[in-house]
């Protein structure tokens, strides 16, 4: 398998990708299933304005390929979501390229629009940016933070991108560690949780572990052991093995520390007025390149002050 980096030309704006065929007689479908054209973006280009060329000759997925044969791939223009509404505002970008978008998110921004905070979200911003920037795109959220989470947080530029991020995600291929105060001294300074988490039948938004949750992975390691007003907390590292809705929140809590700030989990918000998580550092393939990506943040001023 072999392909090219993205393209535009002229005044073409669609997602534009170029692969060069290394088989005789295999066919375009085929072809397209090993470079990762899932059947949804096969549909998409067939209905939607897309378009297969075999060097420079449009043709359909049943076209036998010849060795060294160059495959474009044009993808349809994409729409914004419906409600989604174009704002513009403060984004912190740590990396862009032509696939991704990574930021540095506040806390007390949403990801996406909800019907609590329906405008000023990431997802808001980012439409403005990208309408600012002429790209031809909706937003792709790969790595999502709640609302009181800070730290970073990575967008696809185009659907195809997503998808491609989803498979990573899927074989575990993107890291994200995060770091946090939690009540109490941990006794261990390494232990790893594996406990399932499920959704609380008696909430619409708690999780708690439960024996028919989903399998959920975090990795804790202690830094510093500290007091703050006579009340013993613990400075962690966490790494997310799974992506579980409050999957750190939860996990915290169910070993009897929870986050400080996170009142929903059995935290205090005495010292700080959210829960005290930030990402501090997301490691992936570039889904074009395929080079390492490491990004990394600075944590937080608040949970900063919390450490002074």
């Amino acid at each position: 398998m072999s392909h090219l980096l993205p393209m535009n030309s002229g005044t073409d704006s669609r997602f534009t990708m170029q692969f060069i065929a290394t088989q005789d007689g295999q066919l375009l479908r085929e072809a397209l299933q090993e470079w990762s054209i899932s059947k949804r973006a096969l549909t998409s280009i067939k209905f939607g304005g897309g378009l297969l060329t075999v060097n420079g000759i449009e043709q359909n997925v049943r076209y036998p390929l010849s060795q060294g044969d160059l495959v474009t791939v044009k993808f349809p223009l994409e729409e914004r979501s419906e409600g989604l509404v174009v704002e513009h505002g403060n984004l912190e970008i740590v990396y862009e390229d032509e696939a991704l978008l990574i930021l540095n998110k506040p806390p007390y921004q949403s990801t996406i629009p909800s019907r609590e905070h329906p405008t000023k979200s990431v997802a808001n911003f980012v439409c403005g940016y990208f309408q600012q920037q002429n790209v031809a795109s909706t937003v792709h959220i790969v790595t999502r933070l709640d609302r009181d989470t800070s730290g970073l947080l990575c967008i696809a530029k185009h659907a195809h991108i997503h998808h491609l991020t989803g498979l990573a995600q899927r074989k575990r291929d993107i890291s994200r560690q995060y770091e946090a105060i939690v009540h109490g001294h941990l006794a261990q300074d390494y232990q790893t949780i594996q406990m399932p988490i499920g959704r609380k039948e008696s909430s619409i938004i708690e999780r708690e572990v439960r024996a028919d949750g989903q399998f959920a992975h975090t990795d804790v390691t202690v830094l510093q052991r500290f007091w703050l007003e006579d009340e013993p907390m613990t400075y962690v590292r966490l790494k997310l093995h799974t992506g579980r809705t409050h999957q750190i929140r939860v996990h915290m809590a169910f070993i009897g520390h929870p986050l400080v700030g996170d009142e929903l989990y059995g935290g205090s918000r005495q010292h700080i007025g959210r829960q005290a998580l930030h990402c501090v550092s997301l490691e992936m393939m570039q889904p074009l390149t395929k080079q390492a990506l490491h990004v990394t943040s600075r944590l937080a001023d608040d949970i900063q002050r919390l450490l002074l």
